[in-house]
Parts: C-alpha cells; structure tokens; sequence
C-alpha cells in the first residue's frame, strides 16, 4: 500500500494507529543502514506488518518495494511519501499491478466532525492540515517552516532544484493567485526564470501534492479551451498565509469554498483527474467530474445559493445535453432538482453532491 499526501498531513500518525505494526522512519540513518540489504531485512521480518515512513529517503526505495511484493507477498507494507511514485528517479519502478494506493488529502468536512469543530471559515483561515488546524491561534510560524522543510526533505531529495528563490518565489505567486488560469510566460520574469523552468516547477509541484491542476474538458475544439490549465493551491490555510490574511471577508468566502469543494473531491474520488470547462467567448463551469460510459457531471461550487448565474451551466448543457448539472452551496443540504431558466439543476449540499459523484466516476 502507498500512503501519499503533503508534508504534515497525518500520514505518520495514521500509520502508527494501525495494530500489530512494525513502524520504521527511514529519515533516521540507523534504519536506512537496516535497509541497505532488501532481501535480508524482508526475510528476517516474512510474515510481518511494516511501515515503511518518508520511504523516499532511501537511496532506492522501489527495490525494496519490488523484492517485497515479487518474493515475500506474505510480508504486508504500508510505505508513505509526499510525492505520487513516479515523481523522482528514485522511484525506478513504480510497481503497477502490485500496490494499492492511498491519498490523504487535507481535512474534509467528515474530519472536522472528528475533530469537534464545524466552523468552516476556521477551516478556511487555518488551512486542513491537522496541526494547522487545530492550532489554538493562526500558526503563521507553521506556515513558513512548513515551506522550510518542504524545499529541504521533499524538493531537494526529491528532485535536487537549484535557485531556492526562484522556486519559491513561484510557490508564493501560485498561493495568490490560486484558481486562475495558468499562463507560464507571466511567472516567467517576476521569478527570473525561463518559461521552461517555470513548467518544470508546476510539474514537481504537482506530484507532490502542493498544487492541483485542472485540465480543460472539451470535445468541441474550434469553441474550447483546450490547452491551458487552472491551478489550485492544495489548501486554502496556504493562500490565507500568502495572502497576508487575518480573517476572510464575506467577499473571499466564495473562492474558499470553491477550493474546499474540490479538496471534498478529489479526497472522496481518489483522483486528480477532475477537470474544468470555459469556451473562447468566456462562458466557465468550476468543475466536471467524467463517468465511466456516462455523461458527465458539471459542478458550480457558490458560497450561498441565492441569486447565482447559470450562463456557463446554460451554455455547456447546450452542447452537453445528457449531462447532469449541480450546485453545490454550503446554504444548501438535501439534494433538491430544480429548473432553472429552462435547465436542470440539482442544488445540494456537499454530501449530496458526494453521494451522486461517487457513483461511476473516474
């Protein structure tokens, strides 16, 4: 089992909850040296239930992985990492039709009951990390030494990057401007870098976990957009924190919950692969979860329900009749199908809309 997600995101106190474990930190040198040999540490320990912790800081992790689910299959391992197997050339083989995988996204809305809290805009301001959020004041300080050790334990082992500066000046101007379209050629100057460079950043920052890229959903090219993607900080906290924000105002509400939205999605699908839609004359829908064998689901993602535009729902819905249309509003709760200016829309809540998207999705 692959266990991923972002630097602090529970992932080592999950592991440890698990019974009958045999948990090892390979950022410790001692455990690392245990490890030197794979088939000798897998054989003194067959039959065994191990975690194998920031298993990336092994100097090849995916042999160890390799020998384990060829040779000693009655040897059950849980490794974590902040990156998807495929991020770095440690990962030589990523182990297809050998693993399950698991993506822990930060904090849903059934984890805040868990946690005794329900207040979304906390949960907007301090981010769904669980240290972050359950910090008694706004951790500013948590924020900085998170992007700390980001570059130093991730980034650098990971991927070796030069220019510190640049990247992470990049990071930051990603965080402000969250769930825009992305045009490489405008970070190009601020960060003192070539428009190739700037890609390759956006590449390692999406697979480990830092940002989402959305896709463009189109069938009808000559009127899409094809091309350009929209780019997602992974956590609202993050944009907060970049943003300089002490608290959010009514106005920024809406972008939050957007954000919130997707991180319910993608956490409840297991998948990156939702997509937006936005035509050339500027008509958009927030997000389209594809079915298999089915017509898609499109998504407007509004703070409060009342008084919403439809014109970009209107517009797909016309070149996608089959389609299903949802708003999904934190005013709302049971899903209700309404008709709007001559359009099916199903207005819900976030469980609702949930409920309906992981039934034959991607």
């Amino acid at each position: 089992m692959w266990l991923s997600g972002v630097r602090r995101s529970g992932k080592t106190v999950l592991s440890q909850t698990l019974p009958h474990i045999d948990y090892y930190d390979c950022e410790l040198p001692r455990i690392r040296g245990l490890m030197a040999d794979p088939e000798k540490f897998l054989k003194d320990r067959i039959g065994t239930r191990i975690i194998l912790d920031e298993i990336h800081r092994l100097d090849n992790p995916s042999e160890l992985l390799k020998i384990a689910a060829d040779h000693y299959p009655e040897t059950k391992i849980l490794a974590t990492g902040s990156s998807s197997l495929s991020a770095s050339s440690k990962f030589r083989d990523t182990l297809a039709g050998r693993k399950a995988e698991l993506w822990l996204a930060p904090l849903v809305s059934e984890d805040l009951k868990d946690f005794g809290s329900h207040d979304l805009k906390h949960r907007f301001l301090f981010g769904g990390l669980p240290p972050f959020f359950l910090s008694k004041k706004l951790p500013e300080k948590y924020f900085q030494e998170w992007v700390d050790a980001y570059w130093a334990k991730d980034i650098q082992e990971l991927f070796r990057l030069e220019r510190r500066s640049s990247f992470q000046k990049f990071l930051e101007l990603l965080m402000i401007q969250s769930g825009g379209i992305f045009e490489a050629s405008k970070f190009s100057a601020p960060c003192g870098v070539s428009h190739t460079t700037i890609a390759n950043y956006l590449s390692v920052l999406e697979e480990t976990y830092t940002v989402n890229v959305l896709r463009p959903f189109n069938t009808y090219k000559k009127t899409e957009i094809v091309a350009a993607p929209k780019v997602y900080a992974f956590d609202t906290g993050f944009i907060c924190y970049y943003r300089g924000l002490h608290d959010i105002k009514s106005s920024e509400w809406g972008q939050m919950w957007e954000h919130f939205v997707l991180n319910e999605l993608q956490a409840h699908l297991q998948s990156r692969k939702i997509r937006y839609w936005r035509d050339k004359q500027g008509h958009e829908v927030d997000f389209i979860v594809e079915r298999r064998g089915q017509a898609p689901f499109a998504i407007e993602a509004k703070w409060s329900s009342n008084n919403c535009d439809f014109t970009g729902l209107r517009v797909f819905l016309r070149r996608y009749p089959n389609a299903k249309a949802f708003l999904v509003s934190n005013d709302l709760s049971k899903p209700i199908k309404r008709n709007i200016d001559g359009i099916s829309v199903v207005y819900t809540g976030l469980k609702g809309l949930l409920h309906y998207s992981t039934q034959n999705s991607i």
